[in-house]
């Protein structure tokens, strides 16, 4: 059996969802982690990029409820290739305002929701920004926050388009 047979299989049962959802998570705690004890304060682009984690968490759940369901399947697959291409955008543009400042070209100073999900006015604890986009407050193996998100949100791509290219390769379940 080739990768790409397993790789569909897997894509079939509801642990590889939950393991998506799992990593979501844990990104996210350490994100509250960040702001909440190390009292780092996030800025507008670090929401967007969190929003756009949560788009994955929410796709992970809908592939979970019902994996082995085509339909169920690509919605979450769907969902986790939008959510991690968004991130990846905003990140990169993250990157951009931390090593090419600019006063031209600077973050927002309030996050922007739509009307009907003011998520900063029902959740500030998490979605309420207050940090500089353009201040690195944050490395780690010499890469800052937005750059590691670029690695995680590149990473979900690849992992993504593995997962999609499996999805039309005949496997021992069809």
């Amino acid at each position: 059996m080739n990768f790409f047979a397993m790789l569909k299989d897997f894509s079939k049962g509801r642990l590889s969802w939950l393991l998506l959802l799992a990593f979501i998570v844990f990104f996210e705690a350490c994100a509250l982690f960040f702001q909440h004890v190390m009292m780092l304060g996030p800025c507008v682009m670090c929401i967007y990029e969190r929003v756009a984690m949560l788009a994955i968490g929410v796709a992970a759940m809908i592939g979970a409820i019902a994996p082995n369901n085509p339909i169920s399947r690509w919605l979450g697959l769907a969902g986790w290739g939008f959510g991690a291409y968004k991130g990846l955008t905003l990140a990169l543009e993250h990157v951009d305002y931390q090593f090419n400042p600019s006063p031209f070209a600077t973050c927002d100073l309030f996050v922007t929701f739509p009307s009907w999900a003011p998520l900063n006015q029902w959740g500030p604890w998490m979605f309420e920004a207050y940090g500089d986009c353009s201040k690195v407050v944050w490395q780690f193996l010499e890469l800052s926050m937005p750059q590691w998100l670029v690695i995680i949100f590149a990473g979900n791509l690849v992992a993504f388009g593995f997962v999609v290219i499996s999805q039309f390769v005949k496997s021992k379940n069809d």
